[in-house]
């Protein structure tokens, strides 16, 4: 019971599952998940963000609609409010271009590299992952909700070789 508890509601180990984190978190890899500051559950009429809320560049543990209880490893890239627009493979936020230097500059080519303007409404995330070639995300599902964000990844910690904390970014800066 304690440990179920523990993994609802405070943390969890999840594996890695593709290569769509790629370069900031590879295949196979079990990351660290803190659970407790995004947490949410059913109540009355829905479901209920009950703490923190994600900040922009922080890398989460997400649901998509229409996939059940999927987890999908993605980078929070708008908040709501924001107005995002890609082009040419770079990230716009409220108009501002995000160099995002874990992006391998390779990833940022191909048939997703243009997004169009898109304003984030209250509770409303987008999520991307950062090999923009190789993501399922919200440049194809669209925004996702608040509740559907269930987790901050804080560290790898398998392999032992690969062990180190997943910054969340916060020091990206504007161009």
């Amino acid at each position: 019971m304690v440990a179920l508890v523990i993994r609802t509601f405070i943390f969890e180990p999840v594996q890695v599952d593709g290569h769509s984190m790629d370069d900031t978190l590879a295949d196979h890899e079990v990351m660290f998940v803190s659970k407790l500051g995004y947490c949410s559950f059913d109540w009355i009429g829905g479901r209920v963000a009950a703490f923190g809320d994600p900040k922009r560049f922080d890398v989460v543990i997400c649901h998509y609609p229409g996939r059940g209880s999927t987890n999908f490893v993605k980078r929070v890239v708008g908040i709501p409010g924001d107005t995002i627009v890609i082009v040419d493979g770079y990230l716009y936020v409220n108009g501002e271009r995000y160099d995002e230097p874990y992006i391998n500059d390779e990833y940022r080519t191909g048939h997703l590299s243009y997004y169009p303007e898109t304003t984030l409404g209250e509770g409303q995330y987008f999520v991307m992952g950062d090999h923009r070639n190789n993501s399922n995300d919200s440049r194809s599902i669209g925004p996702i909700d608040r509740t559907m964000i269930v987790g901050h990844v804080v560290k790898v910690v398998l392999p032992f070789s690969s062990f180190r904390d997943i910054p969340n970014g916060l020091d990206v800066k504007a161009n």
